[in-house]
């Protein structure tokens, strides 16, 4: 495993960050394109969706306008004026440009990540979600190859529950609150040790056998 360099700091502490400075770090030390998502507003002593719709999959964790694409930016100055109007904006990164995203329910991320790592494989950046979902940072590119990988290993990809986030997807950043169900966290920092991503096929082995574990383990009860 790499050593972190203690020179660069951490991003981000996750407890009483603002998304504005998420945000702008995420932007400026990473080098992530950032986009501002909805957000929850007090509604009665409940909180909705600021997009309005009642039965929202994503209360304050999706984007607001059908262009997000178009919104999203690298630019630490940007960030920060767009969450300047926007405080309580969600933080969503789009995928396929700097990275994609290898997303496992969250105890087959878990036996995975024990695996990997007493195999020493070098991980990225792992987000935990309120949904139970692990979401594994790799190289971009990994979202049309992981079928492939899959199948080589010996499982129909449809048959286990491993996604692939690339290009024309986003995924939601800490400390971005859905919901109710609580926030979305960092279950493996962004450090420098960790600044060079993993490519997909040193981590789709574990991750496809601990889904399939976990499916058959479903399939028998």
């Amino acid at each position: 495993m790499g050593v972190t360099v203690t020179e660069t700091p951490q991003i981000p502490k996750q407890r009483g960050e603002r998304m504005l400075d998420a945000a702008v770090r995420y932007a400026e030390q990473r080098h992530w394109d950032v986009f501002p998502g909805t957000w929850l507003e007090a509604d009665g002593g409940m909180e909705r969706c600021s997009c309005g719709s009642l039965d929202c999959p994503a209360p304050g964790a999706h984007p607001s306008r059908p262009d997000w694409a178009s919104q999203a930016t690298g630019s630490a100055v940007a960030a920060r004026r767009v969450w300047g109007k926007t405080p309580r904006a969600s933080i969503l990164l789009p995928t396929g440009r700097t990275f994609d995203a290898l997303d496992v329910p969250e105890s087959a991320g878990c036996l995975a990540l024990a695996r990997m790592e007493r195999m020493n494989v070098e991980l990225g950046p792992i987000t935990s979600t309120p949904d139970r979902r692990m979401l594994f940072f790799v190289l971009p590119g990994a979202a049309p190859k992981v079928p492939d990988l899959v199948r080589k290993l010996g499982w129909p990809p449809a048959s286990i529950d491993l996604v692939a986030h690339g290009e024309g997807a986003y995924v939601a950043a800490p400390p971005t609150r859905v919901g109710s169900r609580g926030s979305v966290q960092w279950a493996r920092q962004p450090t420098a040790a960790n600044r060079w991503l993993p490519d997909a096929v040193e981590l789709v082995s574990a991750l496809a056998y601990a889904c399939g574990r976990e499916a058959s383990a479903a399939r028998g009860r």
